[in-house]
């Protein structure tokens, strides 16, 4: 499963924890303005905003699970089994496919209200990168620097959410995700006061108190109270490192570590990668599971007006740095 999450200080950053039990080798990449994008429709994009992010390149082509392009919109698709549903091909919409959707929005809009103008137009079709490798079960977070929404294709239909919180995990559909903080209202960073009897000499005996009944288990309701949680009650610096440093500590605040959740056949959901865009900079920042030093690439660093993609493998093994 998966975690997306928006956040602000001086700018504006998006990323997401990768959970998952196996790597598709998925490598940062970047797609410069004139590779053409060869659409299921028939339509070909060759002239289009340039994009960064993380993909799995296949026949030269990036499947992206997120990814931001130079004018700062942001796009992140998490796994939203038992409820996604992809429908037949509708003369009346713009048929795209869940494959191409993240690509397809990032190369035509430049923010959030330019997004929701073509998401009216779209329809999200039942349509398979290949027999190998059918569509997978998604919803997806879209942000910019002022504003993030949540998109879901259900079995009535297209369903555009605005998200107050900037956050998206799995299931159960937004609303519901959204509805459920209701329930976790009475938590706060500060130390809690004797509610329960005055008659009694109650008295907080640890530190963090105020958060007790905060969930701390790895499923995809819970984490999004949690990341929702750390992410509205978090304080960092404007600085860069500052700011991708706290991203990544709230990310951390929801990370699957190896051995805690079983997919069976020796299997365990751990988080692959987890990454932090820069929306205004254009920088792209990741950790993976066995490296937790920051890597970053910068897409103002590529010939942006190639046609020919450039991806960067994954440094995954990490390193300590020994002091004496």
């Amino acid at each position: 499963m998966c975690t997306a999450i928006t956040y602000k200080t001086k700018n504006s950053y998006f990323g997401r924890n990768l959970d998952l039990e196996y790597s598709y080798q998925e490598s940062v990449t970047i797609t410069p303005r004139k590779y053409p994008f060869k659409m299921r429709n028939g339509e070909v994009i060759d002239n289009h905003y340039a994009l960064i992010g993380m993909a799995y390149v296949v026949d030269n082509y990036p499947l992206y699970y997120d990814a931001m392009n130079e004018k700062g919109l942001a796009m992140a698709g998490l796994n939203f089994p038992g409820n996604a549903c992809y429908h037949e091909i509708n003369n009346d919409k713009i048929n795209v496919s869940p494959f191409e959707f993240i690509p397809y929005i990032l190369t035509k809009c430049t923010n959030v209200k330019e997004a929701k103008e073509l998401l009216a137009k779209i329809n999200l079709a039942n349509i398979n990168y290949s027999e190998n490798l059918p569509a997978s079960p998604l919803h997806w977070l879209i942000a910019d620097k002022d504003a993030s929404i949540v998109v879901e294709s259900v079995q009535d239909g297209l369903k555009i959410y605005d998200n107050p919180v900037g956050i998206l995990t799995n299931n159960p559909t937004f609303d519901m995700q959204l509805f459920n903080l209701n329930n976790y209202m009475h938590l706060s960073k500060e130390a809690p006061v004797n509610n329960f009897a005055k008659e009694l000499n109650l008295t907080t005996y640890s530190r963090g108190m105020g958060a007790l009944g905060l969930p701390g288990d790895l499923s995809s309701q819970s984490r999004f109270v949690k990341a929702a949680f750390t992410k509205m009650n978090s304080l960092a610096k404007d600085d860069e490192l500052s700011s991708i440093n706290q991203f990544f500590h709230i990310l951390e605040s929801v990370y699957q570590q190896r051995g805690c959740v079983h997919m069976g056949n020796n299997e365990y959901e751990i988080t692959i990668y987890s990454s932090c865009c820069n929306l205004e900079e254009g920088l792209y920042y990741y950790k993976t599971y066995d490296n937790s030093e920051i890597t970053g690439l910068n897409m103002y660093h590529e010939d942006l007006e190639s046609n020919t993609l450039k991806s960067y493998p994954l440094i995954k093994e990490g390193k300590i740095n020994m002091q004496n």
